[in-house]
């Protein structure tokens, strides 16, 4: 769907799952009519992907936003919006509720009501000073795009995570030790190869584990493995794994939820160095480790720990065929 979206215009920005921003920029006169190539791409993302899409064009990013959710929610539209004249805007914020603008969340949004601003128009007809000393900066700016004065920008590279988690919900429970070592293992592996790929280094990791919330006693357990060196490496974040592991383990219960979380992350290049301690890393390996995975796929190569026969994987029995990435997923025919 992005790569579509992507092909009518000169600049885009992915972001989320779900959304995308494109820019218009000197596309005049390529571009002659934006609502004409507004339609020409929710037709398109249809016709390929079988998938509705709402477009929202406006001179600001928050106001773009602002055109989307009146392409989807209100009538007449037909999935497009486009806010280029003055009557259009102030319509438009005037039938929003202040809660449903870009960036104003539920606290801020019941002390704007109380302010007796409760529609995003009566947010735009706030003094931009006034919002700044009330609220912070951000508000300003948003006041500011409501009002068509570009603000926000969105950014070309993407800061570095400073936490990597990997958690999920196991298949079946895990009720015995050897089964909790391997499932977070697993874990380790999945943050160790995140990290790696962003070129951070950890140096505390979080493990944590429990049962259902709607158990009949909520129990949880979590514990920190602490190096030395910051490390990147799978086979050490796993020895520390394995090491602090036991003081998760309470026999009688049954573990539903496991997850490692990388808290304590820094750059691998330019973290600082130890005198008295010489790092474990192994970074050729885990580069070829990295490099078969992604070209035969994930868990091409695995350590060990990780076990064979994961009965506490997650249940993928509904997960839709990949037919158009995987080859294995392709209908067969016998004639």
């Amino acid at each position: 769907m992005m790569n579509i979206i992507g092909r009518f215009a000169p600049e885009q920005h992915v972001y989320s799952i779900d959304e995308s921003f494109l820019s218009f920029k000197n596309t005049y006169p390529a571009i002659k009519c934006l609502q004409t190539q507004g339609q020409l791409i929710r037709k398109a993302v249809w016709k390929e992907t079988r998938l509705p899409v709402c477009v929202g064009i406006g001179s600001t990013l928050t106001q773009a936003k602002a055109a989307n959710h009146a392409a989807k929610k209100l009538p007449g539209y037909h999935g497009v919006c486009v806010i280029d004249n003055e009557q259009d805007r102030i319509s438009i914020l005037q039938s929003m509720s202040v809660n449903d603008v870009w960036g104003i969340g539920r606290r801020i949004s019941k002390k704007l009501e109380l302010m007796n601003v409760k529609t995003a128009y009566d947010l735009a007809k706030i003094p931009a000073g006034l919002a700044r000393k009330q609220f912070s900066i951000e508000i300003e700016r948003t006041v500011r795009e409501l009002n068509g004065q570009a603000c926000k920008v969105w950014d070309e590279a993407r800061a570095d995570k400073k936490q990597i988690f990997s958690t999920r919900s196991v298949g079946e429970r895990i009720t015995e030790y050897e089964d909790l070592l391997q499932a977070l293992s697993k874990h380790v592996a999945i943050a160790a190869a995140k990290a790696r790929k962003q070129g951070s280094s950890c140096k505390t990791m979080l493990l944590f584990a429990s049962n259902s919330p709607y158990d009949e006693r909520p129990t949880g357990f979590k514990t920190l493995v602490h190096f030395a060196c910051a490390t990147d490496c799978s086979i050490e974040l796993t020895q520390g794994m394995t090491q602090a592991a036991s003081q998760l383990f309470r026999a009688g219960v049954r573990y539903y939820k496991v997850g490692v979380g990388l808290i304590d992350l820094v750059s691998t290049q330019h973290g600082q160095l130890d005198l008295f301690n010489v790092s474990k890393a192994k970074p050729a390996l885990m580069k070829t480790l990295d490099g078969i995975n992604q070209r035969y796929g994930t868990d091409t190569l695995f350590i060990a720990a990780q076990g064979i026969e994961q009965k506490w994987a997650m249940r993928r029995d509904l997960l839709t065929p990949q037919y158009t990435t995987k080859w294995h997923c392709l209908p067969e025919i016998k004639c």
